[in-house]
């Protein structure tokens, strides 16, 4: 081979190198939530089942199924936001609008009875991607599993999860799946929440 040649050669693997860069995933996973974690609280969702009890008064007391649009009602108080709040904060919302019409607002409690609202979607370059709805919370490697694995063609270290946050800003968190699959970023294998998009180009 001719050096002229050589060089042309060498050249055209430079430029190959450069246009495909190694994928950089230095983000900072342990800042994205975790709700396993003991004490966190379950973020209620569209679709969810929930069971409201107001102390010794049934007209009060229902059930109720978060609509669409993310509200419930209740008696005497109307609509009320419930998707995106966690129980606490549904129970606080609640007792303080029925001090406008009792005079001593009794207990109130929420209990989630039918969680409907954990869903996410896998796309791409998987076995069987889509929108999956577990019956408990799972991680990123098992959302893949989900999807029955990646294809041949995966680009799998450029993967993406697509996160909106409450405020409705959209995350882009890189995937570096190679890592998480010979176990040297665990911290990777992050938990999928309610509404991610999980992209394997």
């Amino acid at each position: 081979m001719s050096k002229l040649r050589l060089s042309a050669v060498l050249i055209a693997a430079l430029l190959l190198l450069s246009a495909c860069p190694a994928p950089v995933c230095n983000y900072n996973y342990k800042r994205e939530p975790d709700p396993r974690k003991p004490g966190a609280e379950y973020q209620i969702g569209i679709g969810d089942s929930l069971r409201i009890n107001v102390w010794k008064n049934q007209d009060l007391s229902t059930p109720a199924i978060v609509r669409p649009d993310g509200t419930i009602t209740m008696a005497l108080i109307g609509d009320i936001k419930a998707a995106g709040r966690h129980p606490s904060q549904l129970k606080a919302e609640i007792s303080m609008r029925l001090k406008k019409f009792l005079a001593t607002v009794p207990p109130v409690t929420i209990a989630v009875d039918q969680v409907r609202s954990y869903r996410f979607t896998v796309s791409g370059q998987v076995a069987r991607g889509g929108q999956f709805s577990p019956n408990k919370y799972v991680t990123v490697s098992e959302a893949i599993a989900l999807a029955q694995g990646m294809t041949r063609f995966a680009d799998a270290d450029n993967t993406v999860l697509i996160r909106v946050r409450a405020n409705g800003k959209i995350t882009r968190i890189p995937i570096c799946w190679k890592q998480i699959e010979l176990g040297k970023r665990p911290d990777m294998d992050i938990v999928m929440l309610a509404g991610d998009r999980l992209h394997v180009p």
